[in-house]
């Protein structure tokens, strides 16, 4: 049977929906609230999937280059000016539309690597095990919408 831990964190950040039809098209924030969810068949040496703390050291990055930031599909036609005003504050999106769906993804794909790089060191102070999994990964906009990503 499995054990299931989650850590979650919240970030200030906005986008803009160049693809959206509606208001979502203008430039808007969110307190995003991101859920990172870790499974494990089995405990370690000390009753725990891992240490909470080695899922915040693994999601650290997101966060700071999420927070008060704003994210943007690099098609969108004002990308350069808005990349121009605000520099290391646009959080580029490759041909897509910074959604949720889009935002979980992205925040799946780091908190993956980076849990990958935590497991191969040497000693560390918070380790996690090989047999540990990202089961997914949920990216709430606002108190009634949230999207997930996982593989």
């Amino acid at each position: 049977m499995p054990y299931r831990i989650a850590k979650s964190f919240t970030v200030e950040s906005g986008h803009i929906l160049s693809k959206h039809p509606g208001a979502c098209r203008f430039p808007h924030g969110h307190s995003r609230t991101v859920e990172i969810v870790l499974v494990a068949d089995t405990l370690d040496a000390h009753d725990m999937v891992c240490d909470f703390k080695a899922v915040k050291c693994a999601a650290q990055a997101f966060v700071e280059r999420f927070d008060h930031s704003m994210a943007l599909n690099t098609d969108d036609a004002k990308f350069a000016d808005y990349q121009a005003m605000y520099g290391e504050r646009i959080i580029p999106f490759p041909h897509t539309d910074p959604t949720s769906e889009a935002v979980a993804r992205f925040v799946f794909d780091h908190v993956k690597a980076a849990l990958a790089a935590l497991m191969q060191q040497q000693a560390p102070q918070y380790p996690v095990r090989q047999t540990v999994r990202l089961e997914r990964v949920r990216v709430t906009e606002t108190a009634s919408s949230w999207a997930e990503y996982w593989e």
